[in-house]
């Protein structure tokens, strides 16, 4: 995802008291953030609760924002940290994606099923199952496919090494593509 630098530029004028500046960053990515949290949470009310809770989070700590980083990664990484805190009061269930005996992925290895993935992306088979994913594997596959971030922004947004977010991608791509599989999805 490209750096947009006139978002630094916009975080400084609001650290000096101009409160435009704010309201034009969350013009410019509240329909990201949005969308990101409601395809996690499942749920509009939660979702618009969440996002609202991820912008006031971000003004509170705006003076922690890196320039040299894309703004979009930070408000994710706040996002993210929100909706782990949200299912953790909701006490869902989060698995673990620690396993250390997976593979390094290789995003060579299986064209065709990320090329599918990409081509379904707004489609309603796809929507489907990844409904049915948990949402650590739900989340970075939207991190990667829609958001079209790269692995080192993704490891930002995440706060998570590089290395973990490819393995964790090569997890979630297999656990969606038997779902795509069981529901009748020829490859």
């Amino acid at each position: 995802m490209p750096h947009n630098p006139d978002d630094a530029l916009l975080v400084s004028l609001c650290l000096k008291g101009e409160a435009w500046a704010f309201n034009r960053l969350m013009d410019r990515y509240k329909r990201q953030v949005f969308s990101l949290i409601l395809r996690m949470v499942k749920n509009r009310d939660d979702a618009e609760d969440l996002s609202q809770e991820t912008f006031i989070k971000a003004y509170r700590h705006l003076s922690a924002y890196d320039a040299k980083y894309p703004f979009i990664t930070w408000l994710f990484n706040i996002a993210h940290n929100c909706t782990i805190d949200f299912f953790r009061a909701h006490k869902t269930e989060l698995l673990s994606l620690d396993d250390e005996d997976s593979p390094v992925e290789d995003e060579c290895a299986d064209q065709k099923l990320l090329e599918s993935i990409d081509a379904l992306s707004d489609g309603p088979m796809i929507e489907k199952a990844l409904e049915t994913l948990p949402p650590q594997y739900r989340e970075i596959l939207i991190l990667r496919h829609q958001q079209e971030l790269s692995y080192q922004e993704i490891s930002q947004a995440l706060d998570l090494p590089e290395g973990t977010v490819k393995i964790r991608l090569f997890r979630a791509r297999n656990l969606l593509k038997n779902k795509l599989l069981d529901m009748g999805w020829v490859r």
